[in-house]
C-alpha cells in the first residue's frame, strides 16, 4: 500500500479486487437535572439527538448514530452531535448498539444507512484531496449515522477511518479501527493488510507476521502478505537477539551494582552451558584478568 497510490484513491479502494464487510458504534447520554429548589432531584433522560438518514445508496458502506434515542427524531441533529464524539473511546460496543436498534423501525434503518453512505462518500472525496483530518471526520459521522445490523458497511466505515488516521501518523487508533473491522468481518482481507502494516510501523513484529499468514490462509496470490512472511522471521530473530544483549547487559551492570561493595564483579562469574544436557554452571573466577 504505497502513499502516492492511496493519495488519489478512496482508501477501501487501495486493494484491488478486494471484498470487506463491517459493523460499528456511536454513543448515547442522559445527563442528571436536579431540582432547582432543593426539595429532591430527579433524573431525566433528555432527547438524545437523533442523526436522520438521508437517500443515498453505496455498495460497501454504511453508518450509525448512537448519540441519538432512536423512538425520538430531530432533523439536522446526528451533524451537531457528530464531531464531538470522533474519538472511538466514546464509541460504543456493537452487541450493545444491535440491543438499542431492535425496536427501530426497518425504514428508520434504511434511511440512516442511506445517509451515513452520503457521508462515507464525503470521506472519500476528503481523502482522495488529502484532508484526512476532514475525512476521519466524516467517517466518524457516518458510523455514528449507520445502523450496526449493517455490519459489511460499518466494517469498510472502520477500515477507511484507520486509513485517515494512519496518513495523520495516528498509528494506535488506526489499529483499533483495524481491529474492529476485522472482528465485524474475519475476511476483510483489505483491513488486516493494513493493519499488519500498522503493526510494522510500530515495531509488532511478531503480530504484524501473523495479520500477513492469516491473509495468505485467505489468499495465497497476495503478494505483499507472501513477501512479508519471508522478510519478517529474520527481523524477528534479530529484533530478538538484540533485546537479549541489552538485557543481559542491564543484569551485568546491576550484578557489577551488587557485588562492588565485596571487591567483585560479574566477571567473576563464567556461565557455561553443558553441551549434551543443556543446562548451565556458574563458575567463581578469583582472577578472571589473569592470563595463562
Amino acid at each position: 500500500m504505497e502513499e502516492k497510490s492511496e493519495d488519489c484513491k478512496a482508501p477501501e479502494d487501495l486493494f484491488n479486487g478486494l471484498k470487506v464487510a463491517d459493523p460499528q458504534e456511536g454513543e448515547s447520554a442522559s445527563p442528571m437535572v436536579s431540582d432547582p429548589k432543593g426539595q429532591h432531584c430527579q433524573s431525566k433522560l433528555p432527547k438524545a439527538a437523533e442523526a436522520h438518514p438521508q437517500d443515498d445508496h453505496v455498495e460497501e458502506e454504511c453508518f450509525h448514530d448512537c448519540s441519538a434515542s432512536f423512538e425520538e427524531e430531530q432533523p439536522g441533529a446526528h451533524v451537531a452531535g457528530s464531531k464531538a464524539s470522533d474519538d472511538s473511546s466514546s464509541e460504543l460496543d456493537e452487541e450493545y448498539l444491535i440491543e438499542l436498534e431492535k425496536n427501530m423501525p426497518e425504514e428508520e434503518k434504511q434511511k440512516r444507512r442511506e445517509e451515513s453512505a452520503k457521508l462515507k462518500e464525503e470521506g472519500n472525496e476528503r481523502f482522495k484531496r488529502g484532508d484526512y483530518m476532514e475525512a476521519e471526520s466524516s467517517y466518524s459521522q457516518a458510523l455514528q449515522m449507520c445502523p450496526a445490523c449493517f455490519q459489511k458497511d460499518r466494517s469498510v466505515l472502520f477500515s477507511n477511518r484507520a486509513a485517515a488516521r494512519m496518513k495523520q501518523d495516528k498509528k494506535e487508533t488506526a489499529i483499533t479501527d483495524c481491529s474492529k473491522a476485522i472482528q465485524l468481518n474475519p475476511t476483510y482481507i483489505r483491513a488486516i493488510l493494513r493493519r499488519a502494516e500498522l503493526y510494522e510501523k510500530t515495531d509488532k513484529l511478531d503480530e504484524a507476521l501473523e495479520d500477513y499468514k492469516s491473509v495468505l490462509e485467505k489468499d495465497p496470490s497476495v503478494h505483499q502478505a507472501r513477501e512479508a512472511c519471508m522478510r519478517l522471521p529474520k527481523q524477528i530473530e534479530e529484533r530478538n537477539e538484540r533485546l537479549k544483549e541489552e538485557m543481559l547487559g542491564k543484569l551485568k551492570d546491576l550484578g557489577n551494582l551488587v557485588l562492588r561493595p565485596f571487591g567483585l564483579s560479574t566477571e567473576n562469574f563464567q556461565i557455561k552451558q553443558d553441551s549434551s544436557t543443556g543446562s548451565y554452571s556458574i563458575n567463581f573466577v578469583q582472577n578472571p584478568n589473569n592470563k595463562r
